[in-house]
């Protein structure tokens, strides 16, 4: 370390001109994105909307049922996860106003110091020698004696960014504050999925229920015409007890289903910052199947819209700017410090200016040289964790592109199987009816009955989890795709 007081202008110039022919040299430079080698789009099925412009649609459009667009809305005011993002993103902003305030210069006042010092006779003081001659006293030979100092000084003092550390600072916290935002983002965008999600589920519970009830109150009148013909002598008492079984088996989904519907309510109350209770309704699921747009081509550039695709990138501009934070480390570092003051040995005299004036200036330039490779690793180690947030921002890319894709091999397959859960169901239908009326002719068993009734029960149950399962894809469509974000 090399500190050396000024006490001519000249030097000032000196250090000037060096500072201004030192800030010159960068040590890094802003990160730019390259070019991905990736597919330029991705079709969907022909029968779609053509309007390219509703690729990204708001969240406020996308879902047309009233009672979710409010479920969504109450979310963003009380979540607890957004609430705490939002705590997250005042976080980074004071960082950010700090790293702007860090080119300023750093000025203290000590308003009062008192300084109280025992000292011998021998002890180079020039005031205190003349204060024993103007006493007449001889200063004690064994003894000490003290003296108070009185001061009120400023000190200022400026670190010259010369190496752009400040100003690589100052970009990493940027970076961090603008990630703060889209983290905000990634979490109101997975909530509203979830929402969603959950509450297309609890209306599939619904019409499950519906269905459960009607199917067991249909195996119940099965069960009363099986019952007339044991007591006519027609059938056995093992038809009775297989019919009756099939009841109890259509009366313990409908509490299984209830216990579902409740617990889903709850948590959707819990999403939306409240305590548990009922949900209310808005439209029924089988309302829902065409109230979607969409879109034939999806563009490449719709996934930069998804927030963890920028959180990757704020993450790479900022650990591409800490590298230059280390490397400056490196360097020497100028600092200039001014110090200004009244100071006195007597307190009458603390205030008489310009006698009690002091002044100091002092330009020190510190050069590290051994420090146990401290900087140098730090250094290196900033330099693979920005290769890491390189991959990890390419990792983040690609998996966006693969969410995309799977999302729309998901949505053609689910209207594949959607149809073929339409025409088993419409099958299903069929054989209970026919299977009734041969029975009640005598030709067909009670068991062909009951296999009929069974399988109507699935058919129906798989053709609701299939309509939900559409919406669903739809929503992870909607999510790969950024959310409806711009």
């Amino acid at each position: 370390m090399m500190m050396r007081r000024l006490k001519k202008p000249k030097y000032i110039v000196v250090i000037a001109i060096g500072v201004l022919f030192l800030s010159a040299c960068k040590v890094t430079e802003n990160y730019t994105m390259e070019e991905m080698n990736l597919p330029e789009e991705f079709v969907l099925p022909d029968s779609v909307s053509k309007n390219l412009d509703d690729a990204i649609i708001p969240w406020e459009e996308f879902f047309q049922d009233t009672v979710l667009l409010g479920l969504i809305d109450s979310a963003f005011n009380q979540n607890f996860s957004i609430l705490t993002a939002n705590k997250e993103i005042d976080i980074n902003n004071q960082y950010y106003k700090q790293s702007k305030a860090a080119f300023l210069p750093k000025l203290n006042f000590n308003l009062l110091n008192i300084e109280r010092e025992w000292s011998s006779k021998y002890t180079d003081n020039s005031e205190q020698e003349e204060w024993y001659d103007k006493n007449g006293t001889t200063p004690p030979e064994n003894l000490y004696i003290s003296t108070t100092n009185y001061a009120s000084t400023a000190a200022l003092d400026w670190e010259v960014d010369i190496w752009g550390e400040l100003k690589n600072q100052k970009r990493a916290a940027l970076a961090y504050y603008r990630q703060s935002f889209q983290a905000r983002k990634a979490i109101e965008t997975e909530v509203v999925a979830t929402i969603a999600e959950d509450y297309y589920r609890l209306l599939m519970l619904d019409e499950q229920l519906r269905v459960a009830r009607a199917n067991y109150h249909y195996r119940d009148s099965t069960m009363s015409m099986i019952q007339l013909l044991y007591n006519s002598g027609e059938v056995t008492a093992l038809a009775v007890q297989q019919a009756h079984s099939q009841v109890l088996e259509a009366a313990a989904l409908v509490p299984d289903l209830e216990k579902q519907r409740s617990i889903l309510e709850n948590k959707l109350r819990m999403l939306t910052g409240e305590l548990p209770g009922n949900i209310e309704r808005g439209m029924q699921l089988t309302s829902l199947d065409s109230t979607y747009k969409q879109v034939k081509k999806l563009p490449l550039y719709l996934v930069k819209n998804r927030p963890d695709v920028r959180i990757a990138r704020y993450e790479l501009t900022a650990a591409n700017a800490l590298v230059g934070v280390s490397q400056a480390a490196r360097y020497p570092n100028l600092t200039i410090s001014l110090s200004g003051g009244v100071s006195s040995v007597l307190a009458k005299n603390w205030f008489n200016v310009p006698g009690a004036l002091l002044g100091d200036f002092i330009g020190g330039i510190t050069a590290p040289i051994l420090n146990g490779r401290e900087l140098k690793t730090a250094f290196e180690v900033a330099k693979l964790q920005r290769d890491e947030a390189e991959i990890n921002f390419q990792k983040n890319v690609y998996g966006a592109v693969m969410d995309i894709k799977n999302s729309m091999i998901s949505i053609e397959k689910l209207k594949e199987q959607l149809q073929i859960a339409k025409a088993q169901q419409r099958v299903s239908k069929e054989a209970v009816r026919s299977s009734r009326m041969l029975f009640k002719s005598g030709y067909a068993t009670y068991l062909e009955v009951i296999t009929a009734q069974g399988e109507a029960l699935d058919t129906e149950l798989n053709l609701v989890t299939a309509k939900a399962n559409l919406l669903t894809a739809r929503i992870q469509l909607y999510r790969a795709l950024g959310g409806g974000w711009k």
